[in-house]
């Protein structure tokens, strides 16, 4: 069942600089999809238009197959079921303290104020840093960021969750705990898409894979198909997988 839809999706930002160029894409539902591609490819473009972040210059979202309302009202209901995650925690953690940034969400659903804090403490469960909810956000470690930022989108309780690059700057340990929780999350219902340009964390953990180039889809299938083409990965400017190296995994 198909989430969302991008059809012909185009957009040219400020200045003639083309960043989609007639894109196709379906998120299905209780997938993982991996996004991948060179850097200028317009992986996170992307993302900005899923969630309605951004407005194409052509084409169009559809959201349970009807074209996406940018008014007020629609954003406000594409945004609670579709949330969004940066690269840079830094870009979305404002308030001071975890608690605060994490029910900020939350607070402008009009929530009563016991659901609120429900669902943040559910969320800072989820990513293990309850023991961070009155931490000042700034003096959290990177991947303390990231997690925060997540928690932030998680208790939303989005049926979509968009991640921009998730394992970037995280050690080996700290990416690892991190995927582990986002495959809870997605085993509890909410449905994964991420960039990212770690072919082979996609290849391990991703159900499918979407490729990119020039703002175009180059491929989109099966991730364990897709990531070990060799053409289709060449076109997309990535080196293939070499599936040996998984095969003891």
């Amino acid at each position: 069942m198909s989430l969302i839809r991008a059809e012909g999706l185009t957009h040219v930002y400020p200045g003639g600089v083309p960043a989609l160029d007639g894109l196709d894409l379906v998120v299905e539902k209780g997938r993982r999809l991996a996004i991948l591609g060179p850097n200028g490819a317009g992986k996170t473009t992307l993302l900005l238009h899923l969630n309605g972040t951004l407005r194409p210059t052509g084409g169009r979202i559809l959201v349970d197959g009807v074209p996406a309302a940018y008014d007020r009202a629609g954003l406000a209901r594409w945004r609670r079921r579709v949330g969004l995650v940066l690269q840079d925690a830094d870009d979305q953690l404002f308030a001071p303290s975890v608690f605060e940034d994490v029910s900020f969400g939350p607070m402008n659903l009009d929530l009563p104020e016991a659901e609120v804090r429900v669902r943040v403490a559910d969320a800072l469960a989820a990513l293990g840093i309850a023991d961070l909810a009155d931490r000042p956000t700034h003096m959290l470690s990177f991947g303390q960021k990231k997690r925060a930022a997540i928690a932030g989108a998680v208790a939303m309780r989005p049926e979509v969750l968009l991640i921009d690059e998730p394992t970037a700057g995280l050690d080996a340990r700290s990416a690892k705990r991190l995927l582990a929780t986002l495959a809870e999350l997605e085993a509890g219902g909410t449905t994964l898409v991420f960039t990212t340009h770690d072919v082979d964390m996609a290849f391990r953990f991703a159900d499918e894979a979407a490729l990119f180039n020039h703002g175009r889809m180059i491929a989109h299938g099966a991730a364990k198909t897709i990531l070990a083409d060799v053409g289709a990965m060449d076109r997309a400017g990535l080196d293939a997988v070499d599936v040996r190296d998984h095969s003891a995994q």
